[in-house]
């Protein structure tokens, strides 16, 4: 028999875990795998992005307001969870940037920062470790100290040697990287759109895109999810002081999407198994290699 399938993934605040990857999360539920959502800080100093939202008894409680959208996140996907304890870093503006606030997460020593994550490795014992890229996926502070911690427990998790008190060593087979917005996608939602005559949501994101001076990561791993686009849709208005439900990012009909663009995609960083590219499942090469 073989043993079950474990995905954990690491994400900087609660909400990232909805708008990325969540209907490959709820997928592999689905098919019997248990699934750890990490959640590296509280999304303390988030902007309330909901009009709706924007009231000063939310304002002021914004951590226990932040906890509570977490929970029934995580119960509409399906998935555990559990919070590392950091403080959000925020996202600095201005130039030039001021400072981080003292003590938060992006500030922390790597080995500070990283040891909860090798503990939560070494305790839930996943197969596959899906994270951001090292730019974060884009330039958030958290979420590119995100990428740090997650390689770095990537790497050290199985060695007896690092971060000892943490539990047993336990090595993570797979790491991948989120692909979330590749231009190709919002192109081909655009034309699903134009085919049909309606209007296109995406253009001010696209022009976005266009601008953006970071690279965008090839994609190895394209995962089969169209049919839980509405489940990760309702997870991501849990969040609802960061997503306004009647935003553009609910404008595109459901059927539209996943006639243009029914996967979401991930990029091989790591893998101490053979495996195949480009590949349709997280699991790839794990599967073979995982008995009791």
């Amino acid at each position: 028999m073989s043993e079950r399938l474990r995905l954990m993934a690491v994400h900087a605040h609660p909400d990232d875990e909805s708008s990325k990857g969540a209907a490959t999360m709820v997928r592999y539920v689905s098919e019997g795998a248990e699934v750890l959502v990490v959640t590296l800080t509280g999304g303390e100093r988030g902007s309330i992005l909901n009009p709706a939202m924007d009231r000063p008894e939310i304002s002021e409680n914004i951590a226990e307001v932040r906890r509570k959208e977490m929970a029934e996140a995580r119960q509409i996907l399906g998935v555990h969870q559990e919070f590392s304890g950091f403080i959000d870093s925020g996202l600095p503006e201005g130039d030039p940037l001021p400072p981080l606030p003292e003590g938060c997460f992006a500030v922390q020593p790597l080995e500070v920062a990283s040891e909860p994550l090798v503990r939560s490795i070494r305790s839930f014992r996943p197969h596959v470790v899906i994270t951001y890229d090292d730019n974060g996926g884009y330039p958030h502070p958290d979420h590119i100290m995100t990428n740090r911690v997650s390689v770095e427990a990537f790497d050290a998790a199985g060695d007896p040697e690092r971060y000892p008190g943490t539990g047993d060593p336990w090595q993570p087979l797979k790491l991948y990287y989120h692909v979330s917005f590749p231009k190709a996608r919002f192109e081909a939602i655009s034309a699903e759109l134009e085919e049909r005559g309606l209007d296109n949501p995406y253009k001010e994101w696209m022009d976005r895109i266009e601008d953006r001076d970071w690279p965008e990561w090839d994609i190895t791993t394209r995962i089969e999810c169209g049919e839980h686009f509405e489940t990760r849709d309702r997870a991501l208005k849990a969040h609802a002081t960061q997503v306004d439900p009647d935003g553009f990012w609910f404008a595109v009909p459901l059927d539209a999407q996943r006639a243009a663009w029914p996967t979401e995609d991930y990029h091989l960083a790591r893998s101490l198994v053979d495996t195949e590219l480009p590949e349709t499942d997280l699991f790839a090469g794990v599967r073979t290699s995982v008995r009791t």
